[in-house]
């Protein structure tokens, strides 16, 4: 029987194979979860930015169109001849009513009328004679269009007009007085005599919101950091602002956008910070990376399930391995399908029935083979004692001692029949010790009262099998070789050691050297050794190496034969099945 080997724990294959799998979902989910959140994130910048670009085109669009409504208004009073006379006109202050209620006025409130958004329609003129009209408070926001004619002295003091009447500049854009204050935009231009062309009759200015220039902020939501701004490009003047945008939190920070306002010096700045462009990565990343953890998940599960059933098949290849390595060649496994694994498993069919056959035949060939040996040991045995007691026979029968040589032969019987044993080669230790007192009976004829007998084993082995003549030869072998003096001593012991029985033939003979147990146990010479060695052997051979016979004995003192077996053994087929 072959001992259970122990086995390794180990980690199945097809789940080593799932740690690249697994990291290989993993870099891709990573992978493809990166290119997500970055297209996603450059679609909706170029998105934001695409809203605020048109965001700019339209104002730019809205501030053009009413910038050159309000250019024209101040290019029809500038060509206007009958305006130009009335601002001349002197006279008395009915005449000047009538041309003012004529000729002034309609000039002034038509365009105010036909002009979308409110404005503040201004006339400084140098004419004394004409009537002033105030108009609303100027340092008040434009609540609603107005018109003013003011006199020329209202101006003459600001720092604006001075600057254009020793200059060439006309046809202007400014912010002027309170204008920056109000956040507006003012229209400046002089009038010329028509007479001449130089002489100045007046100074026509057009103030309006520039909330109402940009047309609402709608497109720019300014509540989410955008900053809008409208510029003077010459001198980098902010004229206006929407927004809280800082450029010393470092420009980096905002991504900035112009609009030249065509035919002005005026630039649409947009300061669009990156928080804005990238408000919706947050929750972009959340949702990409719930998708990819959940497809890793999907995987993850798809990967054990395919491990699972491949898994199986392995383990069930596995398990035949492992019956191989206990011996176990009758297993077989079948496997539906057409794949790898039946083709695994038809091999190891194959090569297990094959090796079943191998062992089949070797393990009866050595069964065989030791059958013979022990029986041809055996055989060796018994014409060696019946040799010897025939010799002892004939003697007592040349010296007349009839009775003693019926006894002999009396006892030889029931030796032979002991020793037959029914064909067995197995026997109860108490039938070989009972073998051992017939053999001692023949001998006590010979040698009468010479020798004394001790017989102390344990009641417990008393019926345990044991191979058949092992404890004969060394009792043969006292009188053969051991006697000394007129009498011998022969103590038989036994006892069971853990899962051994430990047999002991004793006598208080002449003993041996160490050279003559060494020759003893190598075989039969001129001291004997004969039946020693051929019981060592058959222990041997029948239950291994771990049992046979020591002797142990002191030149002069006695000797000490030692005999370990097998304990537990019942009958003779719990022997052959406990040691094939």
């Amino acid at each position: 029987m072959m001992p259970k080997l122990k086995m390794k724990k180990y980690m199945p294959f097809t789940y080593k194979m799932m740690i690249p799998y697994l990291l290989l979902v993993l870099l891709t989910d990573v992978f493809i979860g990166y290119i997500s959140y970055s297209m996603l994130t450059d679609s909706r910048t170029e998105m934001a930015e695409s809203n605020i670009r048109t965001g700019l085109e339209q104002a730019r669009n809205n501030i053009r169109y009413q910038m050159d409504e309000i250019q024209r208004m101040s290019d029809n009073m500038f060509g206007s001849q009958q305006l130009q006379r009335a601002l001349e006109l002197k006279g008395t202050p009915f005449e000047i009513y009538l041309t003012m209620i004529d000729d002034i006025i309609p000039q002034i409130t038509s365009p105010l009328q036909l002009f979308g958004n409110k404005i503040r329609f201004m006339l400084y003129t140098p004419n004394s004679d004409l009537n002033i009209i105030s108009g609303d408070n100027l340092d008040e926001p434009i609540y609603d269009s107005d018109y003013y004619i003011l006199p020329i002295q209202d101006i003459t003091g600001s720092e604006w007009y001075r600057s254009l009447k020793d200059s060439m500049r006309d046809n202007l854009w400014l912010q002027i007085d309170t204008d920056q204050k109000l956040d507006n935009l003012s229209h400046v231009r002089r009038l010329v005599s028509f007479s001449d062309n130089k002489t100045v009759i007046g100074f026509v200015r057009i103030t309006v919101s520039l909330e109402d220039l940009f047309g609402g902020f709608d497109t720019f939501p300014v509540e989410e950091g955008i900053t809008l701004r409208l510029v003077e490009e010459n001198t980098g003047s902010i004229l206006f602002q929407r927004g809280t945008a800082i450029y010393d939190d470092g420009r980096e920070n905002f991504l900035s956008l112009h609009a030249q306002i065509p035919g002005s010096d005026f630039v649409i700045e947009a300061m669009v910070p990156q928080k804005y462009l990238t408000q919706d990565a947050g929750r972009l990343r959340k949702v990409i990376i719930a998708v990819c953890t959940l497809s890793f998940l999907v995987m993850t599960l798809i990967g054990y399930v395919v491990a699972r059933i491949s898994g199986r098949k392995m383990s069930r290849i596995v398990g035949l391995v492992r019956s191989f390595q206990e011996g176990n060649f009758q297993k077989r496994i079948r496997f539906s399908g057409n794949d790898e694994f039946v083709q695994i498993a038809d091999s190891f069919n194959d090569m297990a029935a094959n090796i079943q056959g191998l062992i089949n035949s070797v393990y009866v060939q050595g069964i065989q083979k030791k059958q013979a040996e022990l029986e041809a040991l055996q055989a060796q045995i018994n014409p060696h004692f019946l040799y010897n007691t025939l010799s002892t026979i004939s003697s007592l029968a040349n010296l007349g001692e009839i009775a003693k040589v019926t006894e002999m032969v009396e006892g030889l019987s029931r030796f032979y029949r002991l020793t037959l044993n029914q064909g067995n080669v197995y026997i109860e230790l108490e039938k070989e010790l009972e073998q051992v007192e017939t053999y001692l009976e023949i001998q006590r004829v010979k040698y009468a009262d010479a020798f004394t007998l001790y017989v102390d084993v344990d009641e417990e082995i008393m019926h345990m099998q044991v191979i058949k003549l092992v404890l004969q030869p060394f009792v043969e072998n006292i009188f053969k070789h051991a006697w000394f003096g007129e009498s011998i001593a022969i103590r038989l012991t036994g006892r069971r050691v853990g899962g051994s029985i430990e047999l002991k033939v004793i006598d208080n003979g002449i003993g041996m050297r160490p050279d003559d147990i060494r020759k003893m146990m190598q075989g039969p010479n001129h001291s004997g050794g004969y039946g020693v060695k051929n019981v060592h052997e058959r222990i041997k051979l029948r239950y291994g190496d771990m049992y046979g016979v020591t002797i142990a004995s002191i030149y002069g003192a006695g000797t000490t034969v030692q005999l370990l077996l097998p304990a537990g053994l019942q009958d003779s087929e719990e022997i052959d099945e406990q040691f094939r």
